[in-house]
């Protein structure tokens, strides 16, 4: 009986590195002391290339109205690009509510984003971005959406900083 497990793990050992792979999911919600909720969820991956990534997510009620929602995640590349994005919202028991989102992202061969979103009731929407080529090129840009219309503005420069046009 041993003879077959002793084979395998030799085996194991002669071929190489055995990457692990697969996906994990977990979930819950339970009645929280405020008298609403808390809801809450995570999951992940990895990849048979060393790609792997995590999210999770709480959210809660307080059995008002109000209800608040946060969020993570987290992610790798197979050839060593990295990202993350972090995340919150909100709606009140008056129907107003916000919301709020940062990325950033940083590529196996140079270059990064850097990106945030916020919203709230009434103020619209605003978006801002930073990025940079693996060449050091930069574009810096915001676009705010509101009942009003869009607007958008954004510069673009070359790795010493000089003005370039945005392509």
């Amino acid at each position: 009986m041993l003879r077959p497990l002793g084979f395998t793990l030799c085996m194991l050992f002669v071929a190489g590195t055995v990457d692990a792979t697969g996906r994990f999911a977990a979930r819950g919600i339970h009645a929280n002391p405020n008298g609403g909720v808390t809801a809450g969820h995570a999951g992940g991956f990895r990849g048979p290339d060393g790609a792997a990534g995590v999210h999770g997510r709480r959210t809660t009620s307080d059995g008002l109205g109000n209800v608040t929602s946060n969020a993570r995640s987290a992610w790798r590349g197979p050839n060593g690009g990295t990202a993350t994005s972090q995340g919150s919202a909100s709606r009140n028991a008056d129907g107003t509510g916000s919301f709020d989102r940062t990325t950033q992202a940083h590529g196996a061969n140079g270059g990064s984003y850097n990106g945030s979103t916020t919203g709230a009731t009434g103020q619209g929407i605003t978006h801002d971005t930073d990025a940079t080529g693996r060449n050091g090129n930069t574009y810096t840009g915001s676009t705010t959406v509101t009942k009003d219309g869009v607007s958008h503005s954004g510069t673009c420069a070359d790795a010493s900083g000089q003005p370039i046009p945005c392509r």
